[in-house]
């Protein structure tokens, strides 16, 4: 690139010489960065998005993951961010991409996207852990079609045990987690939930947060910012079984393909 002067250009002429193709960009990291940022708006506004909703353990994820196999076009902001999008989203021992890098990567993953067919994204909030969605990106999901994914409580506990393991297996890990939460819930509150994860009841804790902090908090978001939700079609998952959620799948996307 241009901003490294000589030492670019002699890159350059030695990648070339063994077989690389090479561009140099005029104005270096900084213009293409600018370059990058200036064209997500016009990359999230030529797509079409069905935006998958639930509320936390309801199996958003797990669908995308299963649309994804069953061929259909998915944006995972959360698995581009390394990040659950939550007070316990920490996922341990994964750092989250710097904002630069996570721009690079929707960008990446915007381009790929034919505009003929829908892609389906998760009901994000503006920020995925520490980094931010594009603003035009998390816009145009905002006002797109929704489905809304309903799982039983029940089932909605055992999947979070599931994906959230680690928390089970690090008692300290998920008390000091829970400590985000005192100002917001009480320290009454915390304290009674960091007793029961420490005296292996890791299950009611999550219980209560479904319905005491995260339920709550949802449904008001997800009704102040999406604007298609009241229309919503009534995804009901019977279990959170890999075969229920693929049948799911299999049903949008059949159901995708007839409405093209």
């Amino acid at each position: 690139m241009r901003r490294g002067g000589n030492r670019s250009g002699s890159l350059a002429t030695i990648l070339s010489a063994i077989g690389f193709q090479v561009t140099l960009v005029e104005g270096g990291y900084k213009a293409w960065r600018a370059a990058l940022v200036e064209d997500i708006p016009a990359l999230a506004q030529r797509l079409t998005y069905r935006v998958v909703c639930g509320p936390t353990g309801s199996g958003k994820t797990r669908l995308l993951q299963a649309l994804r196999a069953e061929g259909a076009q998915v944006l995972d902001l959360e698995d581009l961010a390394a990040h659950r999008s939550s007070v316990l989203g920490l996922i341990p021992g994964t750092p989250q991409p710097s904002q630069k890098r996570y721009d690079t990567l929707i960008w990446h993953a915007l381009k790929q996207f034919d505009p003929a067919r829908a892609v389906y994204v998760e009901s994000e909030s503006k920020k995925v852990g520490n980094v931010r969605v594009p603003d035009a990106l998390i816009a145009a999901v905002r006002a797109s079609t929704c489905l809304d994914l309903q799982l039983s409580e029940e089932e909605r506990v055992a999947l979070l045990m599931e994906d959230y393991d680690f928390f089970v297996r690090d008692k300290e890990f998920f008390c000091q987690r829970l400590e985000a939460l005192r100002e917001l819930r009480g320290a009454a509150t915390i304290d009674r939930w960091t007793a029961l994860v420490r005296a292996g009841n890791p299950s009611e804790v999550v219980r209560e947060l479904l319905t005491l902090h995260y339920d709550p908090v949802y449904a008001a978001s997800i009704q102040r910012n999406f604007l298609q939700y009241p229309k919503a079609r009534a995804c009901v998952l019977p279990s959170r079984s890999p075969e229920a959620l693929r049948a799911l799948a299999r049903e949008l996307v059949a159901e995708e393909a007839q409405a093209v």
